[in-house]
C-alpha cells in the first residue's frame, strides 16, 4: 500500500442534491483499491491509505467514482499526510485555533492557486485575519463565519478549486492520520 491521504469532498451532504451516506463513500473509496478508509462526520472527509502516489490522481479517481457509482458530481481535493501535518504545524494564526468554530482552513486545489489570493492577503481584514500557507489559506473570523466576508471572497476568487474546513475538523483529520 501507499501513503496516507485525506480527501476533502466539496459540497456533499450540504443541501438535498448531494446527500451521500458515509458508508457508501467509504465503500466507494475502498472499491477504488484504497485501504484503511475512514470517514468523519457526515461531511465528505475521508482518510485513507492510497494506492496512488499522487493526490491529484486520487482526487480524479474519487470524483469519477462519485459520478459513476453514486450519481453525484462533486469536486474533490486530496492532500497528503505530509501536507496536513504542515497545515497544522505551520499555522501562522495559532491564536485562532482556540476558537475552532471561527477558524477556517481553505484547502487549495494547487499550490499556485495561492497567487490568486495575493491581493486579499495584502488587505487589512481586522478584526479578521487571512494568512497563507503552502497550499492553504487560514481564515480567522472572530465575529462568526456567517458574518464574515472573508470566506465568501476566497470562494469567489477560487471557485470550485477550494474547499474549507473549520479547525476542529482539521484536527479530527489530523488525529485520524495518526498525529496528536
Amino acid at each position: 500500500m501507499g501513503n496516507k491521504q485525506v480527501a476533502l469532498i466539496r459540497g456533499i451532504n450540504v443541501g438535498r442534491a448531494k446527500r451521500v451516506a458515509m458508508a457508501d463513500l467509504r465503500s466507494l473509496v475502498v472499491g477504488l483499491g484504497n485501504g484503511d478508509v475512514r470517514t468523519i462526520l457526515n461531511s465528505g472527509n475521508v482518510v485513507f491509505t492510497a494506492i496512488e502516489a499522487h493526490a491529484v490522481t486520487s482526487a480524479q479517481r474519487i470524483e469519477l467514482g462519485l459520478l459513476e457509482k453514486l450519481g453525484v458530481s462533486a469536486k474533490v481535493i486530496v492532500v497528503s499526510e505530509q501536507e496536513l501535518v504542515q497545515v497544522v504545524s505551520e499555522n501562522p494564526l495559532d491564536y485562532a485555533a482556540k476558537d475552532p468554530s471561527r477558524f477556517l482552513v481553505a484547502f487549495l486545489e494547487k499550490p499556485e492557486d495561492r497567487d490568486k489570493l495575493k491581493d486579499l492577503a495584502r488587505k487589512d481584514w481586522a478584526p479578521e485575519a487571512l494568512a497563507m500557507g503552502e497550499r492553504v489559506a487560514y481564515l480567522w473570523c472572530p465575529n462568526g463565519i456567517l458574518k464574515s466576508q472573508l470566506p465568501a471572497e476566497v470562494g469567489r476568487i477560487l471557485g470550485d478549486t477550494v474547499t474549507t474546513r473549520n479547525w476542529a475538523t482539521v484536527m479530527k483529520l489530523y488525529g485520524l492520520i495518526g498525529c496528536q
